[in-house]
């Protein structure tokens, strides 16, 4: 899963209002060069967008976002997620993970959350809010006491496009998350063209930053 996401290092996060709009959503995302997925359980229809996306794209890597209950854990598992995220770190949800199968990575954003991942065996954790946490900054400092750890960071939390550069140069950064390809108003309104398209240019910008 983490070469995956390396390879690609760009995990788009989603918001579906209906499960209805999941697989034009992830149709757009292949063409547009992308086979990794987040669905967020911020909404009722993510459990069942999960589902479909599972059931008619194998080939996608397909993960669970804000999973900040244990029920919610072992739904989006039994629905076909092969990984999760959360916001923050909770040990009750990382057992949780381990015990149905579920890789997951929590979210963290100071030293202590760090060192508490790494307690618990998590390498891969997720960085957030990363914008208002400090950004390249703030990972360049937990760099330096971590990186020989081997932990790596996916920061999320108001990444724009323009920015998907600077944070991508960062040697402990495995990928970034970000909703600017999969725009809420985008995908209520059907645009699966812009999708694909912002998709190419998010690729086309991960490639060179390497």
């Amino acid at each position: 899963m983490i070469d995956h996401i390396v390879a690609k290092r760009i995990v788009p996060v989603v918001v579906l209002d209906d499960a209805a709009s999941a697989e034009p959503l992830a149709e757009a995302l292949l063409e547009g060069g992308l086979d990794i997925t987040e669905i967020t359980f911020r909404t009722a229809a993510a459990e069942e967008s999960i589902r479909r996306i599972a059931a008619r794209f194998p080939e996608i890597l397909l993960g669970a976002g804000t999973l900040i209950d244990e029920d919610q854990v072992a739904r989006a598992k039994n629905a076909g997620a092969v990984f999760g995220l959360a916001p923050g770190l909770n040990p009750a949800i990382i057992r949780k993970a381990r015990e149905v199968g579920l890789r997951f990575s929590p979210g963290v954003m100071t030293p202590s959350d760090v060192e508490r991942a790494l307690s618990l065996d998590c390498k891969l954790l997720k960085f957030f809010p990363a914008e208002v946490a400090g950004g390249t900054a703030m990972l360049k400092a937990l760099a330096g006491p971590y990186s020989h750890t081997g932990v790596k960071f996916i920061p999320t939390g108001g990444i724009s496009s323009g920015q998907l550069e600077s944070y991508l140069k960062l040697p402990v950064v495995a990928a970034i998350g970000g909703s600017w390809m999969v725009d809420k108003a985008l995908v209520n309104a059907g645009k699966w063209s812009e999708i694909t398209r912002l998709t190419r240019e998010a690729l086309a910008a991960a490639a060179a930053a390497r």
